[in-house]
């Protein structure tokens, strides 16, 4: 089985790339393909609300999501991370999930699994979480929970503390890919 994790931070080699790494060297370890999107990278456009996509399932925008897409549809397991901006996902983050509503009517991400890991500095990662919780149900995937880390510069969370008063935010995105791995491992 194969987990896909989602980079959707602006910044390369950040806090949110360092988590979702992590996050996806422990599903590897549990004997699972594992790939990493940086979306750094990528040439995404904002969704223009054409429509096109109901009918078909296919989004006509040509740029790189079209290759995201595949990659989505191989996954069995999903690891969104992205970092918190202003109480939000990054603007990274928005454009994926409105993109992705070219699968809603098509269902093609349902029952996926799928888990949240935030890089936030001081506040919003609740709200930044109930939020991708918010798009895994609607999008009819499966939630395997997330995780947190908190820290100010670049490489802090390799140090810094989780969501969870008991682990790092490294435990903590440990602990998110092997509920990824577990949650992949009882629907199949």
């Amino acid at each position: 089985m194969k987990v896909l994790g989602i980079v959707c931070s602006p910044r390369k080699g950040g806090n949110t790339e360092i988590l979702v790494s992590e996050a996806l060297e422990s599903a590897r370890l549990a004997g699972h393909e594992t790939e990493m999107i940086l979306v750094a990278d990528k040439n995404i456009t904002p969704c223009d609300g054409c429509g096109a996509c109901v009918k078909e399932g296919v989004c006509v925008i040509d740029d790189d999501m079209q290759a995201i897409y595949r990659q989505l549809e191989l996954a069995d397991g999903i690891i969104f991370g992205t970092p918190v901006y202003f109480i939000n996902v990054s603007a990274q983050a928005k454009a994926i999930i409105d993109r992705t509503y070219a699968f809603l009517f098509h269902r093609k991400l349902r029952g996926k699994v799928a888990a949240a890991l935030v890089a936030v500095r001081r506040v919003g990662a609740g709200q930044v979480l109930s939020l991708l919780y918010s798009y895994f149900n609607i999008q009819r995937m499966v939630t395997a929970g997330g995780g947190i880390g908190y820290g100010m510069a670049k490489g802090d969370v390799k140090q810094g503390p989780g969501g969870s008063p008991a682990l790092s935010a490294l435990e903590e995105a440990r602990a998110v890919g092997q509920s990824v791995v577990r949650m992949m491992e009882k629907q199949k």
